[in-house]
């Protein structure tokens, strides 16, 4: 990995928060940088001042040919897709493009423990960095979780573990990227306004393994054929996990959910241990299996089974992930704004036994809405669908139940509050990004908050 960067023309595609980490690393490091975004520049307000800060140049409202193609290196923020036409032309004429990910872990030597999968993601690092320095250790988590890696480099932190939440966009840009332990927690249909079908998006998925070695660790889901065939290649040690017993598990290590127990046998518990699920604070089914995946990581990674106890006591949940928003007139209102994908609205429905009157709707990225019409129909009271795919939404399933459209945030939680009754559940589980009108899931679910603190 090259390291002197003095005097290169570096040019960082994006200007989100990975583009502007990546343009303090590089500036520091005396590089010449440009950062080019589609966004015009207009919107582009405070990277606009960082950048002028650091004496970086800004192209806005596109990735010109004649820049990518003068440069010495481009470096791709997650979102962007490594295939556009200008780094395609950049590639051919011999320009190097990596990701950032890949760039920053040329960087790193400490164990990293790397987790993907569909949904779960978030939770499952964090669990993970929980247990990690509930048994002593001195972790750093970060990746898609919000804090890049390249941050990692940049400060010249020394941790004893890196723990990195990986995207499929950030996986489809590695090359020699090795985590020591890697998580598959799942693989449903998600992106697929960006990747040609299911079986590239699980390709992408599949990347996290592919440079692992024999020393390695492979975490994955027993219960999903999509993550078991990725894994089918990994050249670590496999572990797996899944709810039911031990005659099911499709090896000899791994981890069932037995009930509200999680058994555990590895060669780092040295026989069978048992963990009580029953203090774990998150809902659903999907949270006990994100738990025993975090679990085995943990352990493969140094962490003690008393951490691991310890952790999943004292641990409260995320935002936006099955959070609850408060009790109005006997209902409760739960967000879920993380769930961006129909398999992950199926999760939140399942975490309920009380009716539910959903929200849903946001941008579109090519999911199956029809997937939803039993579980609605057994599950629900009411549907309510706002945004740009409102209209694909009622298509799939307008009159599977009770069914109205909203304007926006206030309108459904308003209607949401006439459509309950006392003992349901109101839950925004919208099924899409929220690209259409929000800056992301974070701030879609916090007007849903205040929309609903609003109601008292």
């Amino acid at each position: 990995m090259q390291t002197d960067f003095s005097g290169k023309s570096i040019v960082i595609i994006g200007a989100g928060k990975t583009g502007m980490a990546l343009a303090r690393f590089f500036s520091a490091r005396g590089a010449r940088v440009t950062v080019s975004d589609r966004a015009p520049l207009a919107a582009l307000g405070d990277p606009r001042r960082e950048l002028q800060e650091l004496g970086a140049a800004l192209e806005a409202g596109g990735h010109g040919a004649d820049t990518l193609a003068h440069a010495d290196l481009v470096v791709l923020s997650p979102g962007v897709p490594h295939d556009l036409p200008a780094l395609i032309e950049a590639r051919r004429g011999g320009v190097p493009v990596v990701g950032e990910v890949e760039l920053a872990s040329g960087f790193i030597h400490e164990p990293v423990v790397a987790v993907t999968g569909t949904n779960g993601k978030t939770t499952t690092v964090t669990l993970i960095g929980e247990m990690l320095k509930a048994s002593g250790r001195d972790v750093w988590v970060g990746g898609n979780i919000g804090r890049p890696l390249i941050e990692y480099v940049h400060r010249r932190e020394a941790r004893e573990r890196l723990v990195l939440e990986l995207s499929s966009f950030q996986l489809d840009t590695i090359e020699r990227f090795r985590p020591r332990v890697a998580v598959l927690l799942n693989i449903s249909a998600d992106h697929l306004d960006r990747y040609d079908g299911l079986a590239a998006y699980a390709a992408a998925k599949a990347r996290i393994f592919e440079n692992q070695a024999a020393g390695d660790t492979a975490v994955v889901n027993a219960a999903d054929s999509r993550a078991m065939a990725a894994a089918a290649g990994a050249r670590g040690r496999l572990l797996t996990y899944m709810r039911g017993c031990w005659a099911q598990l499709p090896n000899e290590q791994g981890a069932v959910i037995e009930g509200r127990s999680l058994v555990i046998r590895t060669a780092e518990t040295g026989g069978e241990v048992r963990l009580d699920l029953s203090a774990l604070a998150l809902r659903g089914a999907h949270n006990q299996e994100n738990a025993a995946a975090a679990a085995l990581a943990a352990l493969a990674a140094g962490a003690h089974p008393d951490g691991i106890r310890s952790a999943l006591a004292d641990f409260r949940g995320l935002p936006h992930r099955l959070q609850p928003a408060g009790t109005v007139d006997g209902v409760a209102y739960v967000n879920d704004s993380k769930a961006t994908n129909v398999d992950a609205v199926l999760r939140a429905l399942e975490a309920f036994e009380r009716s539910v009157v959903l929200i849903m709707g946001g941008r579109y990225k090519g999911d199956d809405f029809g997937l939803l019409r039993e579980p609605l129909a057994r599950g629900a009271r009411a549907l309510i669908v706002m945004g740009e795919a409102a209209g694909r939404i009622l298509e799939k399933l307008g009159g599977v139940v009770e069914t109205r459209r909203a304007a926006d945030m206030r309108a459904a939680v308003a209607l949401a509050r006439r459509l309950a009754r006392p003992g349901d559940v109101v839950l925004l589980a919208p099924g899409c990004s929220s690209f259409d009108a929000y800056r992301d899931y974070r701030q879609r679910g916090d007007d849903f908050m205040q929309k609903v603190a609003e109601l008292s």
